[in-house]
């Protein structure tokens, strides 16, 4: 980063401050306890992926869920198949879900301005993708950026991409949502990802948080508190144990919501507060669970995700009603 810590910390909690700002009520409190709804409860299809099952098949197993995350590698081998997309765009609305959102890895904030504009390319070929099945949102991780031996780049720039690549998603129809990586060498932080945010000087800037993520990276579960609810559309919901140590933690640790020791429910209350509104996507990797009926998985993730948020709505709205 070329810009001076003290610099960075004053920018980044003004930046949330701004974000918070126009949603602030009387009390501290952004919505009024009846505001308080049932976030979408979303599957990420990473928890059942060494199943390997196409999607058209896996489909028809998606119970009580009401949106589907699917990455683009699969959206991809349907259509390898032989198969149409709007066959699936078809099956998903007869289904009773909504094409959330999607996981892809184009390169967008990268330096290389070569590999950038190949990036670019990628984006809006997935968010073509996304926009054929009825989606209008798509993840933006810090692709080609995340390994160790990355260069740091400078979060000014990497804000202008970001709003180069909203443009194009306003495009496209499909908005581009800014995913931290814990063990990303760039964007593994919330104060990341609000700096990059807020710099995009894009009223349409919308971040993607993941529980894990957030923990992974180091941040502070109560930098949540300091988010409004409009400032994100999204959210991956999942859990990670106590042991082994945050840095010696990866993706296939995390477990469902309410088995871990992740603060959920208090977190999810304070995004119901300042006024979330949007989905929770059960995003896991866990190599245990992979082993199982993928029926089970499934059916067991639904009711561990909404165990924790019903616990969070009740949670947020008796703190409400205490002010």
């Amino acid at each position: 980063m070329n810009i001076p810590r003290r610099d960075f910390i004053c920018t980044a909690l003004a930046g949330t401050a701004l974000l918070t700002a126009n949603n602030a009520l009387k009390g501290g409190e952004v919505v009024s306890m009846n505001e308080i709804k049932s976030p979408r409860i979303c599957i990420n299809t990473s928890t059942i992926r060494e199943a390997k099952i196409p999607l058209d098949k896996l489909i028809p197993m998606i119970k009580g869920y009401g949106s589907i995350e699917p990455w683009i590698n699969e959206i991809d081998d349907y259509v390898k198949s032989g198969k149409k997309l709007v066959d699936l765009k078809k099956q998903i609305a007869d289904q009773g879900l909504v094409m959330e959102s999607a996981i892809g890895f184009p390169q967008w904030c990268v330096d290389d301005d070569a590999q950038r504009e190949k990036g670019f390319e990628e984006a809006k070929r997935c968010m073509g993708l996304v926009a054929e099945l009825g989606g209008h949102k798509i993840a933006a991780p810090p692709a080609g950026a995340s390994s160790p031996k990355s260069p740091q780049i400078n979060l000014d720039a990497m804000g202008e991409r970001y709003a180069k690549l909203i443009e194009l998603g306003e495009q496209m129809g499909v908005m581009p949502q800014l995913e931290i990586w814990g063990p990303s060498k760039n964007l593994s932080k919330v104060s990341e990802a609000v700096y990059v945010a807020t710099s995009a000087g894009h009223p349409k800037a919308r971040l993607l948080l993941d529980a894990y993520h957030i923990f992974r990276g180091g941040s502070s579960f109560h930098s949540m508190k300091m988010i409004a609810g409009s400032a994100m559309d999204h959210f991956h919901i999942n859990d990670y144990p106590a042991e082994p140590t945050r840095l010696e933690q990866n993706d296939s640790h995390r477990v469902y919501p309410g088995d871990g020791v992740a603060p959920l429910v208090e977190t999810i209350a304070s995004m119901l507060k300042n006024g979330f509104k949007g989905s929770m996507a059960l995003e896991l990797f866990n190599k245990e669970y992979y082993k199982q009926d993928p029926q089970l998985v499934l059916d067991t993730g639904y009711q561990k995700c909404k165990t924790v948020i019903d616990l969070a709505i009740l949670n947020a709205k008796e703190n409400i009603d205490q002010k």
